[in-house]
């Protein structure tokens, strides 16, 4: 059975694609949810239109991605934290101080897009992240941390 997707369903694709489930999970799951509409040849038509006109935004987004990304690779990021005589931080960095850090910087950054290579940075030193633009466009940076 072919459908098209109407919002991003893990798994399965994103909202504006085509797709084949099996009969039984289109006919009662994702249509009777709002989640998909069939595919028939006047929807297929409107889908092929709309596919089309979103090719445009896409291009354009990727682009300002992109010159985004170029601008973050020159950004130095210095993240303070109380540390211990030791050297150890109290608590540890996490995805939201670099975001914060990077929104000081004049990026509007969400926390939900840094990823840190590092699961928990408990010592002063550099780290690395990686910030997701767009899901064709990263851009890893390096952080870092500080005692205060």
């Amino acid at each position: 059975m072919e459908i098209i997707l109407k919002e991003n369903i893990d798994k399965l694709g994103d909202a504006g694609e085509m797709v084949t489930v099996k009969p039984g999970y289109g006919r009662n799951y994702l249509i009777p949810q709002g989640k998909a509409i069939l595919a028939t040849p006047a929807a297929k038509l409107r889908h092929a239109e709309t596919e089309r006109q979103r090719a445009h935004k896409v291009e354009r987004i990727i682009h300002e991605a992109k010159q985004l990304a170029k601008k973050l690779a020159d950004v130095k990021i210095s993240i303070g934290a109380k540390v211990g005589e030791s050297g150890k931080i109290f608590g540890s960095v996490n995805a939201i101080q670099v975001a914060d850090a990077l929104k000081a910087k004049g990026f509007e950054i969400d926390r939900k897009n840094v990823s840190i290579a590092d699961d928990t940075i408990k010592t002063v030193g550099t780290y690395s992240a990686e910030i997701k633009l767009h899901k064709e466009v990263t851009e890893t940076i390096s952080f870092e941390v500080v005692g205060e």
